[in-house]
């Protein structure tokens, strides 16, 4: 190659004008610039979503139905036109960015909605093939066996043995009760860790204890499945892998919904995972949707629909 350099090349460490007019993109706090920045926790989410298999619901029982099901408050819809089945032995992720309906849906599941005045569910959610909100469906049976943890531990004032046991009293499960609490603990992962203090008042325990303390309190009435409403979002790191390690662990059992806002959380413990939006009205009203709903490995991956990739990206929410 000849080392005469052409009239019109620029010389050696100078730039062009067209690179000259497109400066570096400003990088942020971690000197990274946004699209490193992005590009982070998203190759994050693939990497633990691809460690689930693509096809989970496949050859599993239907344990709920949703068919064009809305919830309603006071005539006014949170959530509308919902189309989903919830499959047995698999944890089901609901992400979405706050106000989007996640928890009023979650609570028609066990008809806790049913305790709000003005609070209405339209169309029909099924479980195990009959009708939630049938006539002739007693809604206490329906939150015996299908339990539910909130976001923040609620323990009762009462020993850790009377928190556990207060289900199996009020159902009339007094049967060799001592046994039922300490399979509640040990599937809770609690029971070698409180075994020797049973009377010691729950408040007494460490928050992510109290959540494992509410969650064996669900466990102790034998449910069917456990609705969980962000049980982490308060804890501390280590009680949050406590907790993800025991949904991965109950799911063996049974049949787990939760509703996440963190999308890591969501991509390490879900099967399947739901994403949902809301839809501003023309008067400004706003409305929880469903946009995507499927095999984890797939939504976090391949989202089909744009405003979930937006959303798993980070671009909004």
């Amino acid at each position: 190659m000849s080392d005469t350099m052409h009239p019109d090349s620029p010389a050696e460490g100078t730039m062009t004008d067209q690179q000259q007019q497109q400066p570096e993109p400003p990088a942020d706090e971690s000197g990274q610039s946004p699209e490193v920045a992005d590009a982070a926790p998203a190759s994050r989410l693939t990497e633990l979503a691809s460690g689930h298999t693509s096809a989970p619901t496949e050859g599993r029982e239907t344990v709920f139905a949703l068919d064009d099901v809305t919830v309603s408050y006071n005539g006014i819809p949170a959530i509308r036109n919902v189309n989903l089945n919830i499959h047995r032995n698999l944890v089901t992720a609901f992400i979405g960015p706050s106000g989007c309906g996640k928890t009023t849906l979650l609570r028609s599941f066990n008809r806790l909605n049913d305790l709000i005045p003005g609070a209405a569910v339209d169309g029909t959610i099924t479980y195990h093939g009959y009708d939630l909100n049938g006539d002739d469906v007693d809604p206490v049976e329906v939150r015996r066996r299908i339990g539910m943890v909130f976001q923040r531990p609620n323990p009762f004032p009462k020993s850790i043995y009377d928190n556990v046991a207060f289900g199996p009293r009020l159902h009339g499960m007094k049967d060799d009760l001592d046994a039922r609490v300490e399979r509640a603990l040990t599937h809770a992962a609690l029971w070698d860790e409180v075994k020797d203090r049973l009377k010691q008042s729950g408040l007494s325990l460490s928050g992510g204890q109290q959540q494992r303390l509410c969650i064996a309190r669900a466990l102790a009435v034998e449910p069917d499945v456990l609705l969980m409403d962000e049980p982490a979002s308060a804890l501390d790191p280590i009680s949050t892998q406590a907790i993800e390690d025991l949904t991965e662990s109950l799911k063996q059992e049974y049949t787990i919904v939760i509703v996440t806002h963190n999308m890591q959380q969501a991509a390490r413990v879900a099967d399947v995972t739901a994403f949902y939006s809301v839809d501003v009205a023309e008067g400004g009203g706003r409305c929880g949707v469903l946009v995507e709903h499927g095999p984890t490995s797939e939504l976090f991956i391949r989202p089909s629909d744009p405003r979930t990739e937006a959303y798993v990206t980070g671009r909004f929410g």
